[in-house]
């Protein structure tokens, strides 16, 4: 299993429009083969931030979703990142 999980930095006055924009993106991730969740939240406590979580079932499932990433418009208004991928070896219930 992978994760990828961190957050990116927007304008706070143009988050909520980032993240509307961002919709069409979540039904495409959600809908793809191998992705067992997909989510862009608004922080509760920074105004800038936009916390982000996907898991996959495997490096090319999620390989084949990303492609090229962001598109321009949507880049050009991150202002900073720290998002990583994390390879998942065992799964237990809490």
């Amino acid at each position: 299993m992978i994760i990828v999980a961190g957050w990116i930095k927007v304008d706070p006055a143009a988050r909520e429009s980032y993240l509307d924009g961002c919709r069409a993106v979540l039904e495409q991730a959600r809908a793809a083969a191998g992705c067992l969740d997909f989510s862009l939240t608004a922080d509760l406590l920074e105004p800038w931030r936009i916390n982000v979580f996907e898991r996959w079932e495997s490096d090319e499932d999620l390989a084949r979703f990303r492609g090229s990433g962001p598109d321009e418009e949507q880049a050009t208004q991150i202002l900073d990142a720290s998002v990583a991928k994390y390879r998942i070896s065992a799964v237990e219930a809490p």
